[in-house]
């Protein structure tokens, strides 16, 4: 019998490659924005999270380059570019 892998699971299957640059950042100043918050919710890799001073904190290991967050927060809260070539995602299968 096989065992179904759970979300964390199969994340933990890709690899991800950092690129010099940031692809995703909160732009300075907005970490208490609103529509922050709407990422926190529809993020599928779970990268934001709030903070204990009520700011919205993003980590970017794990990142799926899915551009969800951009699309529910805006470019005016968000820094998002793709990486470089070579640099950012790699899917497995599992």
């Amino acid at each position: 019998m096989s065992q179904e892998l759970n979300l964390k699971d199969k994340l933990g299957l890709n690899v991800f490659k950092p690129d010099k640059q940031h692809h995703v950042a909160i732009k300075p100043g907005r970490e208490r924005d609103p529509r922050l918050l709407m990422a926190i919710s529809v993020c599928p890799a779970g990268l934001y999270s709030l903070g204990p001073e009520g700011k919205v904190e993003l980590t970017r290991d794990g990142c799926l380059e899915c551009g969800t967050c951009r699309i529910a927060c805006g470019t005016d809260v968000l820094d998002w570019n793709y990486p470089a070539g070579g640099a950012g995602v790699q899917y497995r299968f599992g």
